[in-house]
């Protein structure tokens, strides 16, 4: 980065409503990049909802400076608070530029009142349930999104396949730079989760309405294999909006094969991976926009079996390592299960395809490149 004025404290202020130790597809691409970047010399500051009361207002996690903003009320999956604006802003005066990942309600106030120039991470579009109140919900958030993409000097996406198909495509087009998340490989893990030689299928993921896993619990006890096993990962307990571990729990019956691991820790994770034949995303709608799980188990040798929706699809389709189902499918996924069981695709051509189109370095390369052409702005 170029030099910086004296009352410049930070590079780079991101913002948004979760963060680590919260765990999200959309919290885990802010901390890897803010990490990553911080890992570089940049000076970052994350702020954030104090979603949890009990962690601290001002924290340092990783080379990144933390500012978390109590929260005065919740309204299904996001949280309330002028906290968040005003310390935002506070950061955002001390910075070179900011990074808003959305949705975010306070977006619109944000890129409106922002003294520094502003890139918009878009991840996906909302999608609630029927209902007035979430219809109301849907549209302020859309509102905000809308003002800060048209305010943002750049508006990053995960794929130019999920930003055609959002909402919101006509306000991200000007501005669009496509960048995959940054998806960090696992390391050499043991097959500890493995229950005997059968084929097994993993899920990881929050245990939320999008992720569709009672669709991949049907599949699965279709599928004629008394020694296939499914393993579910995955936090049910601390979910914003809440979870469906229950409709999961009745779907899977009482069939021994299927096994609910609760929430997986980092120091875990390689060993999950080692332990899989193939990673399942079997997303039913837009709020799933990528599906990093599939290019880390991509990376560790594991093909995946993937939801055809815009974004999710992209990496089966890129790096050809997996199938692509129809959402909410359950036929065509215990299809798709049997095939990838009797006719693995190659391990090593799969793992090589991952690395070259999805590259951790690359990723940060690009994200840094946005942010000092709008920081120069």
């Amino acid at each position: 980065m170029p030099e910086r004025p004296s009352p410049v404290e930070n590079d780079l202020v991101v913002v948004l409503t979760y963060y680590a130790p919260y765990v999200s597809g959309l919290t885990n691409v802010a901390r890897d990049v803010a990490e990553g970047l911080a890992a570089r010399g940049w000076r970052v500051c994350v702020v954030t909802s104090k979603h949890d009361p009990a962690l601290p207002t001002h924290d340092e996690l990783n080379g990144v400076r933390i500012v978390r903003a109590p929260v005065l009320a919740r309204v299904g999956k996001g949280t309330i608070g002028i906290n968040l604006t005003r310390m935002a802003l506070y950061e955002m005066r001390r910075s070179r530029v900011a990074n808003l990942h959305l949705p975010l309600i306070e977006a619109g106030v944000l890129s409106r009142l922002s003294p520094i120039p502003v890139v918009s991470t878009y991840h996906c579009d909302v999608t609630l349930p029927p209902g007035l109140i979430n219809d109301l919900q849907r549209r302020a958030i859309d509102r905000a999104s809308t003002g800060a993409l048209r305010r943002s000097a750049a508006t990053v996406v995960s794929s130019e396949d999920y930003a055609r198909n959002s909402r919101l495509w006509s306000v991200i087009r000007p501005a669009l730079t496509a960048i995959p998340p940054p998806c960090i490989p696992c390391g050499e893990g043991r097959p500890a989760f493995r229950d005997g030689p059968g084929f097994h299928v993993g899920f990881l993921g929050r245990l939320v309405e999008e992720k569709g896993v009672e669709h991949l619990v049907d599949a699965f006890r279709a599928l004629d294999d008394p020694d296939a096993r499914l393993l579910i990962g995955g936090d049910y307990l601390g979910v914003a909006g809440g979870s469906v571990v229950d409709r999961i729990r009745r779907h899977a019956g009482d069939d021994p094969r299927i096994s609910l691991l609760g929430f997986v820790p980092d120091d875990r994770l390689d060993d999950f991976y080692a332990s899989l034949d193939v990673i399942a995303l079997p997303s039913v709608n837009a709020f799933e926009a990528f599906g990093i799980v599939q290019v880390v188990a991509m990376r560790a040798g594991v093909p995946a079996l993937a939801s055809d929706l815009p974004g999710v699809r992209t990496v089966v389709g890129t790096t050809g390592f997996g199938e692509i189902v129809p959402p909410g499918d359950a036929a065509g996924l215990t299809a798709a299960l049997a095939r990838l069981r009797d006719d693995p695709p190659d391990a090593e051509a799969g793992r090589a395809a991952a690395v070259e189109h999805f590259g951790v370095d690359t990723v940060l390369d690009a994200y840094e490149a946005v942010f000092i052409k709008a920081a120069d702005r």
